[in-house]
């Protein structure tokens, strides 16, 4: 059996601890496997390869997780705590003053932006904890240019989900929905059954 085919197994619901528009997250002992659930998450994945590469370069690399498999469906990067939720929701970080962020993150981040077309570093939910309790980019793979032009074009027909802050019709709890253009009346969480 090929690695990729056992991490491929690794990927049920027992395992499941996140999903985005594109991507799909399990966690396995200390290694995060994202799924590709759409080809923008496979571009997601090789820009993150890249800007690894590039920030490994320059000494930084220890502040973003280290992709350490990807092929056409999968990507591996090492496991980091999530950022607490605040009522059910990821929030927008304070870049500036946030104590969890280090200078070298903040100077990862700025090369990212500026010389890589990084794009949404405010979100709390692309970052995790490290072991001394600072900040790690976890999701960093998205740029302005796929955003501009593939995931916008996307989400607003109706094929891509987008996030909105709703109550879920099941259990009742305000938080995230994901939610698939104007017209999707399917309001319940991921927990609830909704992909």
């Amino acid at each position: 059996m090929k690695i990729k085919d056992i991490y491929i197994e690794l990927c049920v619901e027992d395992n499941f601890i996140g999903i985005g528009s594109t991507r799909k997250v399990y966690k396995y002992n200390d290694m995060v496997i994202k799924r590709f659930l759409h080809p923008i998450g496979y571009k997601q994945g090789i820009n993150e390869q890249y800007m690894y590469d590039f920030l490994e370069k320059e000494s930084l690399a220890e502040h973003v997780a280290k992709v350490t498999y990807l092929d056409e469906q999968i990507l591996i990067q090492p496991y980091f705590k999530p950022l607490p939720l605040e009522n059910g929701c990821s929030y927008e970080l304070d870049l500036i003053h946030d104590s969890r962020l280090t200078d070298d993150l903040k100077h990862a981040i700025h090369l990212i932006d500026s010389k890589l077309d990084g794009f949404d570093f405010l979100d709390s939910g692309n970052y995790g904890l490290n072991d001394k309790g600072n900040l790690i980019l976890i999701d960093y793979g998205m740029t302005k240019q796929l955003y501009e032009n593939e995931w916008v074009p996307l989400a607003e027909s109706g094929i891509l989900p987008q996030i909105f802050y709703n109550e879920c019709v099941i259990c009742g709890l305000k938080k995230e929905l994901i939610m698939y253009g104007d017209w999707d009346s399917d309001y319940r969480c991921v927990q609830c059954g909704k992909e």
